[in-house]
């Protein structure tokens, strides 16, 4: 028998009414009780996954909005904290996340040291093992609260990226996911002299790629190839014939994030597991780069879902159907491929087509993640606002503090 579509439920940043009862806010409260926080069981240790940025990036979830998340836990009866890695704990205060404005604890996902950890036997690749961080595999709920934004590795970093990367320990992050794409062979050293090495690696307008000339090896930097929308490294080899840059080298990093969010979803009860996809200053990098960046599709809203790949499938669904605000694609992305007969998403023409960011959501889906077949339920829609009767507004017109 054929599983029902999964239920994503959806507030739209638009309102039919200058009322607070038609906002985002009201929106986002109505989602809570639609996701049903009442599977949490008294005293559960709820880990709140974000990521809580870097440096001068403030465009991650918002405060706000993550406050009123914490509430909705507590009045459930859990203890919310909210766990990223130990350094975007560290300076989390420098973009306004402290306990007093969120309400709960930060702690490092991987303790202090970034060392407290449980080993998860991988065997994907070149990747045997990677350590998850042991504070969140100690928590008996997870809230995977995630900014939706591009990415640089895959197209798109949201629910899933949330937990596969920000989940385990940062020499697992940094030096075995990061990496999974050049486990095949992709350049051969033997036709590549080092003065072609050299040509190559000044071919590359994005710096993707560099040469150790001692050891004769060509360096390539995933998260900055703009391939097949740039081949300008493939027109410096066509008479040599040394690289060999494929689709499958790309979609490894995607498949092996469906695996390190399957470890991680695993530990939790089926019925105390919450995905919340806030779809708002929708940048082309991810959080981790720490730059104000400019929002290159429009604002969409909030999907809140029980199923990751369901929430994932319908939040790319929507972002291609708003598509990209072309005025506002950053002049470092030289290669954009804006041609509208090409069947791309839009994280594609940035980030280019081998970086395909639905492929997450087809391996977390072999992988029993969910399913991608879903139904969008709209909360206080626009149009519903518009027909509903406001009730009485009240202006700050002196100082009442309340």
């Amino acid at each position: 028998m054929k599983n029902l579509p999964s239920k994503v439920y959806f507030g739209s940043i638009q309102q039919g009414r200058d009322s607070a009862f038609a906002s985002l806010a009201a929106k986002l409260e109505k989602l809570l009780e639609h996701l049903d926080f009442s599977t949490i069981e008294k005293n559960d240790k709820v880990a709140i996954k974000m990521h809580l940025g870097f440096h001068d990036g403030y465009q991650t979830v918002p405060v706000f909005f993550v406050r009123r998340i914490v509430k909705a836990v507590k009045e459930a009866g859990g203890w919310p904290f909210i766990t990223d890695n130990p350094t975007a704990v560290y300076n989390a205060v420098e973009r306004g996340y402290t306990q007093e404005t969120c309400g709960c604890p930060l702690i490092p996902v991987a303790g202090v040291k970034d060392g407290y950890i449980k080993p998860v036997k991988i065997n994907f690749r070149n990747v045997k093992e990677i350590d998850m961080g042991g504070v969140l595999h100690d928590a008996e709920a997870l809230i995977d609260l995630t900014h939706a934004k591009g990415h640089a590795n895959c197209g798109y970093g949201g629910a899933v990226k949330n937990i596969a990367l920000g989940g385990y320990s940062g020499p697992s992050r940094w030096h075995r996911i990061h990496g999974v794409e050049n486990a095949d062979l992709w350049w051969d050293a033997k036709k590549c002299s080092p003065e072609h090495a050299q040509k190559l690696v000044e071919s590359c307008p994005y710096n993707a790629l560099t040469y150790d000339k001692e050891k004769h090896q060509l360096n390539i930097a995933r998260f900055s190839c703009h391939y097949g929308n740039c081949t300008e490294c493939i027109k410096a080899d066509k008479d040599i014939g040394s690289l060999n840059l494929t689709p499958e080298q790309f979609e490894a990093f995607q498949e092996l994030m469906a695996i390190a969010a399957k470890h991680i979803i695993d530990t939790f009860d089926e019925n105390k597991r919450f995905y919340i996809n806030v779809a708002i200053d929708i940048t082309p990098h991810c959080d981790c780069v720490g730059l104000i960046q400019p929002a290159v599709v429009p604002h969409i809203g909030i999907l809140a879902s029980r199923d990751i790949i369901a929430l994932e499938q319908a939040t790319l669904d929507m972002v291609a159907e708003k598509g990209l605000i072309e005025s506002e694609i950053p002049l470092y992305f030289q290669h954009v491929n804006l041609d509208p007969a090409a069947d791309l998403h839009p994280f594609q023409r940035l980030w280019g087509p081998y970086k395909n960011p639905y492929l997450v959501t087809k391996h977390g889906e072999k992988l029993g993640l969910g399913q991608r077949e879903y139904e969008l339920v709209e909360i206080l829609s626009p149009k519903k606002t518009m027909k509903m009767k406001p009730p009485k507004q009240q202006f700050e017109r002196a100082p009442s503090f309340f």
